[in-house]
């Protein structure tokens, strides 16, 4: 029975590892190729929009490789120089990666105000097709990493790029459309500026997650009064303290802290205990796991308090 469960998620997790990676080589083959079309098209016609879009989408290919490059780092065995391994790395990119989302929304805004204030004329139709694609190419990219997108926040950082890029396509594309038929050229202005704001809104979260993740702060999907309650619960627990709960990457945690056990606790209920908290710590995304334990009468002197 239970090697039956384990090799199901064993073949679940691998079948799920390579979903990933054909959606990162996927999404950056694609996003790679769009920049090529927009640089092209964009000096042909002179369009600065397409350049200026083309220059976003090229920070976020490279935003997609770190974030490959992270997921494939997880993968690597840990030595006795790096005893988790490079697993950390998967939380400094997603930084990384939602500093440059900030970064390349300024620059959309930048242009945008220069536009408006020094506005040229544009091949609205031109522009509408070429954008048109890229809806399609960043929808389909977003698509692939819709199903894991919650369970790393690497998964989550490259899904929110495409999804951001897909909406700066369908705003250029109604901008194309407008100016096309009315020579609002100003109109192409008004749109990025208000994609951005959506783009800033949904790039903030992301940023404070990676950040609290690189201070060891708690991850957002675990509540510290929660865990109190889940080990106080336990038959034969008095108290729990000492409790330091963090991420070692973005999708695995670890937790240390000590257990004060009633003092008629035995040995053997006292490994019992620990196994049930460790399985129910391990619901709440909690996998590295090291319990002290004390008894309720012990001296503080004679324990690590």
């Amino acid at each position: 029975m239970v090697h039956s469960r384990n090799h199901k998620y064993t073949h679940s997790h691998s079948a799920n590892t390579t979903n990933i990676n054909r959606a990162f080589i996927v999404g950056i083959i694609l996003n790679f190729l769009f920049v090529i079309v927009e640089v092209i098209v964009g000096l042909i016609i002179h369009s600065l929009s397409l350049l200026s879009d083309a220059g976003h989408n090229f920070t976020d290919v490279g935003a997609l490789a770190l974030s490959f490059l992270a997921i494939l780092l997880l993968k690597m065995k840990s030595n006795d120089q790096y005893t988790y391994g490079y697993r950390k790395t998967s939380i400094l990119v997603a930084l990384i990666n939602s500093m440059l989302l900030l970064v390349s929304t300024g620059a959309i805004v930048y242009e945008a105000v220069n536009r408006l204030i020094h506005p040229e004329p544009i091949q609205g139709a031109i522009i509408a097709i070429v954008s048109g694609v890229g809806i399609c190419i960043n929808s389909v990219s977003a698509f692939l990493f819709m199903r894991d997108k919650d369970n790393d926040l690497n998964i989550k950082s490259a899904y929110l790029h495409l999804l951001a890029d897909a909406f700066v396509s369908f705003g250029i594309v109604i901008g194309g459309i407008i100016i096309y038929y009315t020579h609002w050229f100003w109109m192409d202005s008004v749109l990025s500026i208000i994609i951005a704001i959506i783009i800033l809104f949904t790039t903030w979260n992301l940023l404070k997650g990676s950040l609290r993740l690189s201070l060891d702060g708690i991850p957002g999907n675990i509540h510290f009064d929660e865990i109190i309650e889940l080990a106080k619960g336990i038959t034969g627990v008095k108290d729990i303290h000492h409790i330091h709960i963090w991420a070692i990457s973005t999708s695995e945690n670890a937790f240390t802290a000590h257990l004060v056990l009633q003092q008629d606790v035995s040995t053997e209920l006292e490994q019992k205990i620990k196994i049930e908290l460790k399985h129910k710590l391990l619901h709440h995304n909690i996998h590295h796991i090291t319990i002290e334990t004390e008894r309720d009468n012990e001296d503080c002197d004679t324990k690590l308090c």
